[in-house]
């Protein structure tokens, strides 16, 4: 059982951490994101953060269980993040005058939009209400499992669901 106080992650105790848990990390941040390439990115950083805080980082728990709740944080904040662009996106849409708008883009936003609303609508229930609380009103997984009456992985279990959904049936639009 590794515990760190202040200032004693050397560099071999480091790579030990490392090459035991990083795979299982990396396996934590794929289950939810369905995209290796990210969930490597997002391991990456979360080690390099370990690193770079390594002389004032004070881990009192057992390190498995710190670096499983820095990946499910790490993802969560990358789903934040991609949402506020969304948002972003949709904020700078809307704030452009009509005559800047072209044509084309409009169209194209408003078949994705037409497609995401057709798609949401043919999930399963549940991964639809799971959905449509988290995504239209920001509620959080414990949020929406005090107000559905159910567990917070069966939370995760649906809206996980929800986005394989999305992801399978609007990868045409995915910008590379």
């Amino acid at each position: 059982m590794f515990s760190f106080s202040k200032g004693k992650i050397n560099k071999r105790a480091f790579e030990h951490i490392y090459n035991q848990y990083w795979e299982k990390v990396l396996g934590i941040c794929y289950a939810q994101l369905q995209d290796r390439e990210i969930a490597e990115e997002l391991v990456q950083e979360i080690f390099k953060s370990i690193w770079e805080r390594r002389e004032e980082l004070e881990i009192s728990q057992h390190i498995e269980h710190y670096l499983i709740r820095a990946a499910k944080m790490k993802v969560i904040d990358y789903f934040r993040q991609r949402a506020r662009q969304h948002e972003l996106l949709q904020d700078a849409m809307a704030g452009l005058p009509q005559y800047e708008r072209t044509t084309e883009l409009q169209l194209q936003y408003n078949e994705l939009n037409r497609e995401l609303t057709r798609t949401v609508n043919a999930m399963p229930e549940h991964c639809r209400i799971v959905y449509k609380y988290k995504r239209e009103k920001g509620l959080s997984n414990k949020e929406i499992a005090c107000t559905l009456d159910i567990s917070v992985k069966t939370v995760e279990y649906h809206m996980k669901n929800a986005l394989a959904i999305l992801r399978q049936e609007l990868a045409a639009y995915q910008l590379k």
